[in-house]
């Protein structure tokens, strides 16, 4: 195999960007975040994601500016490196070979050279014993450098990224860890330990969870489990500080991070409110609530201009220094589990799949960024352990993107358990789904599959059921409504047995039903069982129909395990396989299919066509644990790959959710060159920074820019609209609440803009007036002898007729028109 056919598996979207504190640069203007093997970089205007920064082979485990240059970046990373980036142009500068796993960053001004990480005491990753080490980097013209002098600072530390702060400008740094809080003077090269008790009552209740430093005076911030905050002061003496206790959490404190100047301090819990404190007013403090989710990481720009806190949802919330929200990056919310497999929505080819609790979420994975929520649920949520609640088990749309079907499910202890089958019609208008038809109870007991016809001449929705039953529901037009709703048409059933999945053949025209050990093949068009296939003993798991040149096949695995292939037209069974499938996916554009195995703890991957014995494509151990959801998603653009192993990427590409829910997928080299050459085209702002220097020459550039545009362009002279009209100065200067309607707005501010015909009129005949006195001026200047033969004009000696004004001006237009041309000619 050439090398550029190679296949590997990435992470392409979905990573955790709250996996560690963010990062503001020092112009507020980007927000960088680890998310999986890489840094992303967003803006923090339009949150946009703007390119990422690749080279790690590892998890990101810390991002740090570098205090020497703010247009550089350090990043460390499990995989024992930390590299220098310049994030602005998304360029590696140099990569530091450390040798140990890295868990997380830490850098001050004052430590030039020198990088503090915090590493296993043992060279291997299954350490339970930390220590924080500071790395001397060496000055070097390679890229890549082995940094091989490390000394030890503080030993037995925790491995989270909270739980070490430097203070006052880098003189001390502190680490907490269990009860301890341990605090290191660099000058003195002398550390103090201070603990706390356990408490007789509450259990290990102070342990500390989260630890910031003042950064100009002697003073330091602890967060504990049972929700108080301490100030710790004169711990540069062993028996003589002294803490003040804060409380408001009524959990755990997740995160503290004081301001640039030391005035505030935040924090933030499980509540999903920051917490604002007012460092001398220790009693007086702000709240910003209903962030969504709660908070476990807090980052401030270093101008103090903005804050952002990380939440357990997967999401960033870019806040102003006024407290108020000003942008928000959501990525792939990864709850406890996916119940809806892995659904690609045909109209925004955007990944679908559970997000909040009760909700739907759009992923785009093109962008990386999630697109919207569909509240499904419709209910408030409450946080309380044990609370039984809706959960959304089951999703599927139609061919077309115009209807989705959901199942949401409840059961109580004790009580019969709870179903409701919701059909969601595409409203254009909204540019989302709104809620046509709610079935309470569809089925006596669990939903165990639901499939869209994809017949585009019925609109038909499949669903089965431990209840012995499927049903089929058929959209029912009735002219007492502008849209109809779902009915059921049709119960079926096979003798008293257990249906556990269902499938639609490519055209619509053929349903497979798999009824414990035995496979039913029905027409949707007059519901007539056709035919049964037989197969070896197990229950049918799944069913998939082939695609294009394979439909004739139908493909089965069992729990036996066991992977079947039946030929439609012959009603027999082609050929089967000993292979424990946890799950077979078909690709809609192709006639390849994907068979995830599960085989010593892990899965394997085969890619194949059912009509051919040897498979496209295959990879073992692929991951750990069981694939239980994968989908293959089309391409935007199609790759034109000739090489067997990897054409089956190129018309679609496949993701899965393994069991740690990270979402990857397969990409070739030439795809990944593809992706980093389009990744160096920065989406980054034009505008100048207004220094001294650009206020010298900036507006003299700017001036010679103007000019040459304009003989460059002539559409740069047209008319400007006009600027600073009262309607715009209404509009945008006026309080919301005292401004009248929005259409009387609107109204009023688009004539605002528009020019009247009248003063176009006015303005074109004085331009005319103008020209014509012009060219009489000209005229009069270039011929002096014309006012001298003037006595004898034609007109007064022969009796012509006047001429017009109009004949006047097309006279001279003709008596100035250069005739050079014509002597010229009868010259030669």
């Amino acid at each position: 195999m050439v090398e550029h056919a190679e296949i590997r598996m990435v992470r392409r979207g979905g990573s955790k960007i709250n996996f560690r504190e963010p990062v503001i640069t020092n112009d507020s203007r980007f927000l960088l975040c680890a998310a999986g093997e890489s840094v992303n970089v967003y803006s923090t205007s339009t949150e946009e994601f703007v390119h990422d920064l690749q080279g790690h082979t590892d998890l990101v485990t810390g991002v740090v500016l570098n205090p020497s240059n703010h247009l550089q970046v350090y990043s460390c990373s499990a995989d024992g490196t930390v590299r220098l980036w310049d994030f602005m142009d998304g360029i590696l500068i140099k990569t530091f070979i450390i040798g140990y796993p890295i868990y997380s960053i830490y850098v001050s001004e004052k430590h030039g050279g020198v990088v503090f990480v915090v590493v296993p005491m043992a060279n291997y990753k299954s350490s339970e014993l930390f220590q924080l080490v500071a790395v001397h980097l060496p000055r070097s013209g390679d890229q890549e450098v082995e940094a091989r002098e490390l000394s030890a600072v503080l030993c037995d530390v925790s491995p989270h990224p909270g739980a070490v702060s430097f203070g006052r400008e880098g003189e001390y740094i502190a680490a907490t860890k269990g009860l301890q809080l341990e605090v290191f003077f660099f000058k003195k090269q002398k550390s103090y330990r201070f603990s706390l008790k356990s408490g007789m009552k509450k259990g290990v209740k102070n342990a500390f969870t989260c630890v910031s430093c003042h950064p100009k005076e002697d003073c330091i911030a602890t967060g504990h489990a049972d929700g108080k905050i301490r100030l710790w002061r004169n711990f540069n003496q062993k028996k003589e500080y002294t803490y003040t206790t804060l409380h408001w959490h009524h959990g755990a404190v997740n995160t503290l991070c004081f301001t640039p100047e030391g005035t505030n301090l935040l924090s933030g819990g499980i509540e999903s409110v920051l917490v604002h404190w007012h460092y001398t007013q220790e009693n007086q403090k702000d709240f910003l609530p209903r962030l969504g989710a709660a908070i476990t990481h807090i980052a401030v720009s270093p101008d103090g201009s903005l804050f952002c806190t990380s939440h357990s949802d997967n999401k960033i919330t870019i806040i102003q220094s006024c407290v108020k929200v000003s942008a928000i990056i959501q990525g792939l919310v990864k709850g406890d589990g996916v119940w809806t497999d892995l659904i690609i929505d045909p109209r925004s080819k955007a990944l679908v799949l559970n997000g909040k609790p009760g909700h739907l979420q759009f992923y785009s994975l093109h962008r990386d960024k999630q697109l919207y929520n569909l509240d499904i649920v419709q209910q408030e949520y409450i946080n309380e352990e044990g609370l039984d609640q809706f959960e959304v088990v089951k999703a599927a749309f139609d061919a077309r993107g115009d209807w989705l079907a959901t199942v949401e499910e409840r059961r109580k202890k004790g009580a019969e358990l709870e179903i409701n089958l919701k059909l969601w019609a595409y409203d254009k208008l909204t540019q989302s789904f709104v809620l046509n038809t709610t079935v309470t109870a569809p089925h006596e007991d669990r939903i165990t599959g639901m499939f869209f016809s994809p017949s585009p001449e019925t609109t038909m929705l499949v669903t089965t059921s431990l209840d012995d039953h499927f049903k089929a529901w058929l959209l029912a037009d009735h002219s007492d409504t502008k849209e109809g709703f779902w009915s059921c048409d049709f119960v079926g059933g096979y003798h008293l047995l257990k249906p556990g999945c269902c499938s639609y053949s490519a055209d619509g025209s053929l349903l497979a039903v798999g009824f414990q050990e035995v496979v039913t093949v029905w027409s949707p068009a007059s519901w007539e069982l056709l035919t049964t296939l037989s197969q070896p003993p197990g229950a049918i798991r799944d069913l998939c129909f082939g695609r294009l040149s394979c439909s004739k096949y139908l493909l089965g695995t069992s729990t036996k395990n066991q992977l079947c292939c039946w030929n439609l037209l012959t009603c027999s069974l082609e050929w089967s396989t000993p292979m424990d499938v946890s799950l077979l996916q078909a690709d809609p554009l192709s006639e390849n299919m994907a068979a995830f195995c599960s085989q010593s703890g892990s899965s394997d991957l085969f890619v194949f066509k059912p009509s051919e014995p040897r498979p496209l494509y295959s990879q073992k151990a692929l991951c750990t644990g069981k694939v239980q959801h994968a989908v293959f998603a089309p391409r935007d653009q199609m790759l034109e790959s000739c090489e067997e192993r990897t054409q089956w990427l190129n018309r679609s590409q496949l993701y899965f959710i393994t069991q740690d829910m990270d979402l990857l997928t397969f990409s070739t080299k030439t795809e990944e060159d593809r992706l980093l050459a389009s990744s160096k085209q920065l989406m980054v702002d034009d505008s100048v920074a207004v220094t001294p220097f650009y206020l010298l020459l900036g507006k003299h550039r700017r001036q010679q820019l103007e000019k040459q545009e304009a003989l460059t362009n002539p559409m740069a002279e047209r008319t400007q609209l006009p600027q600073g009209s009262i309607a715009i100065k209404e509009l945008l200067h006026t309080p919301a609440h005292v401004l009248p309607s929005a259409s009387f707005l609107c109204a009023m501010f688009v004539r605002s803009l528009l020019v009247s015909r009248s003063s176009a009129r006015e303005e074109k005949a004085e331009e005319e007036m103008e020209s014509e006195k012009e060219e009489e001026d000209s005229e009069g200047e270039a011929d002096p002898r014309l006012g001298e033969s003037a006595a004898w004009a034609p007109s007064e000696e022969f009796g012509a007729p006047a001429l017009t004004k109009a004949q006047e001006r097309e006279l001279r237009k003709v008596k100035t028109f250069d005739h050079s041309w014509l002597s010229s000619l009868l010259d030669s």
